[in-house]
């Protein structure tokens, strides 16, 4: 569940910066992929510390 809202929450961020820094939609859409990679393997991180 972590992960999944880390990838939603990522995606989003990612959109933001690239529209603040005046981006057009192919720059959004590549920003949102890479955040939400970034915090999807953070998310991941976090799930396994949680488990042990």
């Amino acid at each position: 569940m972590i992960i999944i809202a880390a990838l939603i929450l990522g995606a989003a961020y990612g959109a933001f910066s690239a529209k603040r820094r005046g981006g057009n939609k192919l720059d959004m859409l590549q920003y949102a992929a890479v955040y939400a990679l970034i915090y999807g393997l953070i998310g991941v991180v976090v799930t396994i510390v949680m488990a042990r």
